[in-house]
C-alpha cells in the first residue's frame, strides 16, 4: 500500500490571517484575525502542514514591491512562529485578474508548485478562504475540505462561517471532522 502524503492546511491571507483593509503591505497596518492562532493550533495540533496561497495583485499595480510583500511576510511568518504556529510556506501571484497566469486563485498554479515541492494527501487536507475564488481553488485542486470565512455569499464550501473566531468554536467542539 502507499503511504499518504501529509495533511495540509492552505490558507489565503486577506481576510483569513489578517483584517482585509486593502491591499496591506504594512507591518503598521497589518492585522491578525481574532481567533487565528487558536483555529492554526487545531490543525498544527493534528499534524498539518500549513501553506499560505495568497493573490497580491498590489505588487503589479505598482501599489507595493515584492520586496514590501517579503518583508511583511517575514514579519508575518515570525509572528506566528512566536505563537508557536509554522508556516511550510507561503505561494503568492503577483499578477493583475486580467493577466493570463497560472498562478492567481482559481487556478491552481500556487498549489502546484507546493505539491511539486511536498507529498500532500489532499483528501484529508483543508482549504480556509473567505472568497469564492479560494473555494474554486479548493475545487480545482481537488482539495476535498473548505471552510468559508466572512459576508461574502460563498457556494460549494464544506462550511461557511461569518468569522474566524465562530470557525474557531465550532471546530473545538467539532474536532473529530479533523482527521488526525
Amino acid at each position: 500500500m502507499q503511504e499518504r502524503g501529509a495533511k495540509a492546511l492552505f490558507l489565503d491571507r486577506d481576510g483569513i490571517i489578517n483584517v482585509d483593509h486593502g491591499y496591506v503591505y504594512e507591518i503598521d497596518k497589518f492585522e491578525f484575525t481574532e481567533g487565528l492562532f487558536e483555529l492554526l493550533r487545531i490543525f498544527v495540533a493534528k499534524g498539518y502542514l500549513l501553506f499560505v496561497v495568497t493573490n497580491q495583485s498590489g505588487i503589479e499595480r505598482g501599489y507595493y514591491s515584492e520586496d514590501d510583500f517579503q518583508t511583511l511576510t517575514k514579519w508575518m511568518l515570525d509572528r506566528l512562529k512566536k505563537e508557536g504556529i509554522e508556516v511550510t510556506s507561503v505561494q503568492f501571484c503577483p499578477h493583475e485578474p486580467q493577466k493570463k497566469c497560472t498562478c492567481r486563485k482559481p487556478k491552481r498554479g500556487m498549489v502546484d508548485k507546493i505539491l511539486s515541492q511536498h507529498r500532500i494527501d489532499l483528501a484529508n487536507s483543508w482549504l480556509i478562504g473567505d472568497k469564492q475564488s479560494d473555494i474554486d481553488l479548493a475545487l480545482n485542486s481537488d482539495i476535498a475540505n473548505t471552510i468559508g470565512i466572512g459576508k461574502r455569499t460563498i457556494e460549494k464550501a464544506t462550511h461557511t462561517f461569518k468569522t474566524i473566531l465562530e470557525c474557531k468554536l465550532f471546530l473545538e467542539e467539532n474536532q473529530a471532522i479533523i482527521k488526525s
